[in-house]
């Protein structure tokens, strides 16, 4: 069963139209919201007129801070940084407003469209404050009361002494690299639904989130209530990709109206409020170095860098120590030190978006390494082949430390075997000698090279709860939400594997506080390997449960018995068998079950991972730039990554693809844009630049298993993997294609237009 690229379970229900939204679900009673939204990056908000708003036909009220002082409460971060100075970070701003697109009040109405036309009649009168539109120290504004500058928090990292490293280098290259922020663009916006209970007090929430369990400790803090009495469901959800992965002002606002108000309520976002308020991610600006030898070797590495966080660093320093700790990469390098400055702007804040810094890193560290070689003179593939990281040397100890406390190990693998492979698969030699033939030529090609590490499945815990109904049927309670990653077939199937039950047996819910006690999110590639393990202990307890209670109807030892195939049989007696169906029903009364937990076939188990696992993978593409209209086209794109063992090969390759694409889009295309005012530039999908299906090539995708080793089933995560090294493979390729010039790609997305002014900018350009 694991292993089998079986077709996805939910896929009917989805494509047919029977997947349910959370504007799909409507409750008796229900008013719409619309936000009013500062216009402005600084300001104070002197006075709200809601009086022309109020004489619209459905309108019904237009609520602040004043009216609801639960709207004054302070999101709380996804973590929270000791030392790092206190913020609040508003549900509703009230005197002062820190970006673009921050709420100042609430229109609620009996129809949306109605509440839009209120909320544009709202008048606001604005006190237009300084604007800290750039991360720098010191700035023309500080975002928050009582810091003494826009610095969040100072990180740093390394290992070894990296002024030997240099020391003993013989060649040293330096670079200033900017990835700029991007953002995803998932088919379903933001949307929340509150719904209070007439009696007790309880609050129902439904929302597009990646993170259910995180909304609910949210929103009872804000309206002060036990967690126990908010129920947050995530249903289908169309898209998330970190943007959903962490509680938004939205998700505890509209909780609070309907409390306010008695009745439900919802809020449904618009593009425009997408590309406005939702927290887009990259951002970072580093200026390194690497020192090399002769021969190839790598002495030294160190980088300086400012990540902007806009307004609110909700995610603390997770994504730049994550750009940290991954930008050693597959390599051995003894001495390596990197320094990160956090520094919040008048933006909307930043969190996470697939990929979560090690893009970054890997850009940083593949336009290093391109350098390097020709500074040696020496073939890119050959240099970065010298320095991998050799199987012998597993599990390889980096000397950094992972941001959950524990010493980096990467898991055994052959990092040498799988890049070998894709240079093999691309026909590196063939494509190096078409290279030549096209020198000076109209459309000269490049080829470019990313190899990664990243960490996956971090903790601290996911638990599943696995129950036999009388029915036979097997159902599958996880703390997590789906947004597309097939938990609905590849949960069952490890399921299904312990059980011995056919997948179709099995039904997977999750998404819903009320089912699993608690959960962490889908979030950081995690749920393969940190619910999976949790998944098929839980399985393998009903299975022993299952044995104990056959036993007693048998009368035979547990032991003897044999589950599969749907039910249970003696062994080495297989005519003596009974259905799983009725086994269930026996538990409900079996006295076999007094000490085993109590009746019925069910179990619920938590895997808490010891740390991260760590996954490789390796791009290589051929690149042509055509120097007339600078455009560039993709004619090769090979891929190789290591999953571990692989619950189902489809799924995984679908997950690379979809990666691959969106960092195809962030190297090429993606760029949001703020003026100097913090200003949003980019705000709609006609300045928003995401590719299309014509704008990708043929992926060609190598699958190795290398298995993990921190949990039993061998998992590693694969929901990043694909979108770390496009960019910076993108880059290599191009500054490769036009080396004759001397250009060098040093910022995302490689545009025409970038092609452009760089190529003017070497005086070589236009061609004569």
């Amino acid at each position: 069963m694991i292993g089998a690229s079986l077709k996805r379970k939910e896929d009917r229900r989805l494509v047919t139209g029977a997947g349910r939204y959370v504007d799909d679900h409507r409750v008796p009673g229900l008013v719409h919201l619309a936000l009013v939204r500062s216009p402005h990056a600084h300001a104070r908000v002197i006075r709200i007129d809601a009086a022309a708003a109020l004489r619209l036909p459905g309108v019904l009220a237009v609520l602040t801070v004043r009216d609801v002082p639960e709207l004054a409460a302070s999101v709380p971060p996804l973590i929270r940084e000791p030392g790092w100075p206190a913020y609040v970070h508003p549900v509703m701003a009230g005197d002062r407003v820190r970006h673009v697109g921050e709420a100042v009040a609430v229109v609620v109405a009996d129809d949306p469209y109605r509440a839009v036309d209120g909320a544009e009649a709202v008048v606001v009168d604005y006190e237009p404050l300084p604007v800290a539109a750039e991360p720098v120290v010191p700035a023309p504004a500080i975002v928050h009361d009582g810091w003494r500058d826009n610095r969040a928090g100072r990180q740093e990292a390394g290992t070894g002494d990296v002024a030997r490293g240099f020391a003993e280098a013989e060649a040293i290259v330096e670079i200033r690299v900017a990835y700029p922020r991007v953002t995803g663009v998932p088919i379903e916006g933001r949307a929340v639904l509150a719904a209070p209970e007439a009696e007790g007090g309880r609050l129902t929430v439904w929302s597009s989130t990646q993170v259910p369990f995180n909304v609910r400790t949210a929103v009872a803090t804000a309206l002060d209530l036990p967690e126990e009495a908010v129920r947050v469901i995530a249903p289908d959800v169309g898209g998330g990709f970190g943007i959903k992965g962490h509680v938004y002002p939205e998700d505890v606002l509209v909780p609070a109206v309907a409390r306010h108000l008695g009745r439900p309520a919802k809020w449904v976002e618009t593009r425009r409020e997408h590309f406005l308020t939702a927290s887009g991610d990259r951002d970072q600006v580093h200026t390194a170095r690497l020192g090399v030898r002769r021969d190839g070797t790598i002495t030294a590495l160190e980088t300086t860098f400012t990540r902007d966080h806009g307004a609110f660093p909700t995610l603390g320093g997770a994504m730049t120590a994550n750009t940290m700790n991954h930008l050693v990469g597959p390599y051995r390098v003894p001495h390596y030190r990197a320094r990160a400055d956090n520094i919040v702007t008048n933006k909307s804040f930043g969190a996470a978006y697939r990929g979560a810094g090690r893009p970054e890193a890997a850009l940083v560290l593949d336009r290093l390494l391109d350098r390097g070689a020709r500074a040696i003179g020496m073939d890119p593939a050959a240099f970065r082949r010298h320095n991998l990281i050799r199987r012998e040397q597993m599990p390889f100890a980096t000397g950094l430390t992972y941001r959950d406390g524990v010493p980096i190990t990467y898991d055994p693998a052959d990092y040498v075997a799988a890049f070998d492979a894709v240079l093999e698969r691309l026909d590196y030699p063939a494509w190096r000698k078409e290279q030549a033939a096209r020198r000076g030529t109209v459309r000269p090609i490049g080829l470019g090279l990313s190899a990664y590490v990243e960490g996956t499945g971090i903790g601290p815990f996911e638990g599943a709860d696995v129950s036999v109904d009388p029915s036979g049927v097997v159902f599958v309670d996880v703390g997590v939400g789906a947004q597309g990653q097939a938990h609905e077939t590849t949960l069952a199937q490890i399921c299904a594997a312990e059980l011995g039950v056919g997948i179709e047996r099995v039904v997977v819910r999750g998404g819903d506080t009320s089912h699993v006690g608690f959960g962490m999110g889908t979030i950081a590639s995690r749920v393969a390997a940190v619910a999976g393990p949790a998944v098929a202990r839980s399985a393998r307890e009903v299975a022993r449960k299952t044995r104990l209670v056959a036993a007693e109807l048998f009368e035979c030892a547990a032991e003897d018995l044999v589950v599969a195939e749907g039910d249970v049989w003696v062994a080495g007696a297989p005519d003596r068998r009974l259905p799983l169906a009725r086994v269930a029903r026996a538990a409900v009364r079996s006295k076999a079950l007094a000490t085993a937990g109590g009746p019925g076939l069910g179990a619920c188990v938590f895997f808490y991972p010891n740390s991260v696992t760590w996954a490789f993978g390796a791009h290589a593409a051929v690149v042509e730039v055509d120097l007339e209209a600078c455009t560039l086209s993709v004619l090769r794109h090979v891929v190789v990554h290591d999953a571990g063992r692989s619950i189902n090969p489809m799924v995984v390759e679908g997950q690379v693809h979809g990666g691959t694409a969106q960092g195809l889009g962030s190297a090429m295309l993606e760029e949001v844009v703020h003026d100097a005012h913090g200003q949003l530039v980019t705000g709609s999908l006609m300045d928003y630049a995401i590719p299309r299906a014509a704008d990708f090539p043929r992926l060609d995708v190598i699958h190795v298993e290398f298995p993990s080793t921190v949990n039993e089933l061998g998992i590693k995560g694969v929901g990043e993997s694909g979108v770390i090294a496009p960019g910076a493979m993108i880059a290599g390729a191009v500054e490769d294609a036009l080396a004759d010039y001397g250009v060098e790609i040093t910022r995302l997305p490689v545009t025409p237009a970038r092609v452009f002014e760089a190529l003017r900018a070497t005086g070589r350009w236009p061609l004569r």
